[in-house]
């Protein structure tokens, strides 16, 4: 395999999907040794069977808005790979939504769900539509609209969507109530739902959570803790939500939020009311971090500014794709920050993780480390599959089992013979194994 002719071709195909190919990349050059030691994955031509999704819905999505007037948005959803189960994925409604991001997003969920062990392939979509300052009356239409195409494409053997950015339970709700009416059934073809008809304990929490396990076990490896350590959390929705509660529960204090506006540095601690406080942050549709400040004495805000640049002992970057670059990376090791832990999809540059790599620090990439909300997704699908409801303790047990086993996973293909573990290697080897095994064992189709 050469990836830099694999990249080309791709790219030919594939022209200006910049956050696509920095995916199909990073994943490449990660397990080219063990796909090159295995020639009998070369024979089966998995990796052009791997990079290209095994189909793209686009499609127009017409609603109505309060004043009467038609609107249209588009929408998409990517079947990426089904080597080891339904094809699995959230949802996106977001103005910056396109092909590139959704196929990036679609190509990582499948090694991220691979990694949990439980039986998803790899899928996503959304919609460039903004939920931001909409009615419910808007958001429901839209939402009915975009089921009306998407409902035939999915079910829960076929494709189960959850949400993502833009997506939470009140647009899980709209979606599954026009599946249910099209299709007249109920069934778990959607996960994230309300916990009233069928969804989760801890799952707007789950992908906090699941990234500070992943950050636990990590700083286990090397005699540390969360106990007594300083953490800049990036976001304030559910992902940041989740993590700061988590680290909380594990004797951290989170000292950074931080929104499209800027950051708020609290050196006082995020906790208690304060945590509460990000909800009403989430729920006023102004997307913006700043407020925090007015309400909390304690906070400094920094207008334009990441976190990354307050002194930390560890990082957990929550907000989005490409938020911490080379120059933020260079801030955190200055400060000594012994750890970085992505609660978002790929939000750290490749030039930042290298630095990471170079500085022998603690890095788990997303794949690995945010895998907690599809895991508990997972575990949604499984009590619909058998008409039960887990308790909030059992789910979060599971999910901290399944955030320690991936972290295994990881060590055992990741650990370099210096004894520095890099995780991205560890994570994209891991996830790719199972899923190409799987093809091999499933023929040509």
């Amino acid at each position: 395999m050469n990836v830099d002719i694999i990249i080309n071709d791709l790219e030919k195909k594939h022209p200006g999907e910049v956050e696509y190919l920095q995916a199909v990349r990073e994943v490449l050059e990660s397990i080219e040794e063990v796909y090159n030691d295995n020639p009998h994955f070369e024979a089966a031509n998995i990796i052009d069977r791997l990079i290209e999704p095994d189909r793209v819905f686009t499609f127009k999505v017409p609603w109505v808005d309060d004043e009467g007037n038609i609107q249209v948005n588009l929408g998409y959803r990517i079947q990426f790979n089904n080597a080891i189960g339904p094809y699995k994925g959230g949802l996106r409604f977001h103005p910056s939504v396109n092909l590139s991001i959704l196929k990036f997003l679609g190509f990582e969920q499948i090694f991220k769900n691979s990694l949990t062990t439980l039986p998803m392939g790899g899928g996503k979509g959304g919609s460039d539509f903004n939920p931001k300052g909409k009615s419910d009356g808007e958001i429901m239409r839209f939402c009915q609209s975009f089921m009306l195409e998407l409902w035939n494409y999915i079910g829960p053997e076929t494709d189960v969507p959850a949400g993502d950015i833009g997506v939470g339970g009140r647009e899980i709700g709209f979606l599954y109530g026009m599946y249910k009416k099209l299709k007249r059934e109920n069934t778990g073809v959607l996960t994230g739902k309300g916990i009233n008809w069928g969804g989760s304990l801890i799952r707007p929490e789950a992908t906090g959570f699941g990234c500070v396990y992943f950050a636990k076990e990590m700083l286990a490896t090397k005699g540390e803790s969360f106990e007594g350590k300083t953490v800049a959390v990036s976001g304030f929705g559910n992902v940041a939500w989740g993590a700061v509660q988590k680290v909380n529960e594990l004797g951290g204090k989170v000292v950074t939020l931080s929104g499209p506006d800027g950051y708020v540095y609290d050196p006082d601690g995020i906790s208690g009311d304060k945590i509460d406080y990000m909800l009403e942050l989430r729920a006023s549709n102004e997307d913006i971090v700043k407020p925090y400040s007015y309400e909390y004495q304690s906070a400094e805000f920094h207008e334009g500014q990441h976190p990354w640049e307050v002194k930390v002992d560890i990082a957990l970057p929550c907000a989005t794709q490409n938020e911490l670059n080379k120059e933020d990376a260079e801030n955190l090791i200055n400060n000594d920050c012994i750890c970085v832990c992505e609660g978002a999809n790929m939000p750290c540059t490749p030039e930042a993780i290298d630095l990471f790599h170079k500085n022998k620090m603690l890095f788990g990439p997303g794949k690995a480390a945010n895998a907690g909300g599809v895991a508990t997704s997972g575990l949604e699908m499984s009590q619909n599959t058998m008409k039960l409801h887990w308790g909030r303790e059992e789910v979060d047990n599971r999910l901290h089992e399944i955030m320690t086993n991936i972290h295994e996973a990881c060590l055992k293909h990741g650990i370099t013979e210096d004894g520095y573990v890099d995780y991205v290697k560890g994570a994209n080897i891991a996830g790719f194994l199972k899923v190409a095994n799987s093809m091999l064992d499933q023929g040509i189709y």
